[in-house]
């Protein structure tokens, strides 16, 4: 039975399409062929391909282990580091926890 594709928004597949960019222009500046990190990260030609061009079908641990190749591996605990929201969230439960007792201005 195939998989069913997910279904993304057009602002999401513009963010995979960045990614998938943005890993060919790292495999290029190494001078490295498709073969060579596909090889290294122990995946298809093919699989390597769809990455590079977005495809949501992709795997994180295909993205991890081609990271890996290109010796990136460490971006990948960037993601979601820089929390802004999940802050601002927090930071008004403490404002609103902080006045329920009594103790703000």
């Amino acid at each position: 039975m195939a998989r069913q594709r997910p279904v993304l928004f057009p602002k999401h597949q513009r963010l995979l399409d960045q990614l998938g960019e943005n890993l060919h222009l790292a495999r290029r500046r190494r001078k490295l062929t498709t073969t060579q990190v596909a090889e290294r990260a122990g995946i298809s030609r093919s699989t390597l391909y769809h990455l590079e061009k977005g495809d949501a079908n992709s795997s994180l641990s295909t993205l991890l282990q081609v990271l890996v190749a290109l010796k990136l591996e460490n971006d990948i605990v960037k993601l979601a580091a820089d929390d802004e929201l999940g802050r601002k969230l927090a930071d008004i439960e403490l404002l609103q926890g902080r006045r329920k007792r009594g103790t703000g201005p």
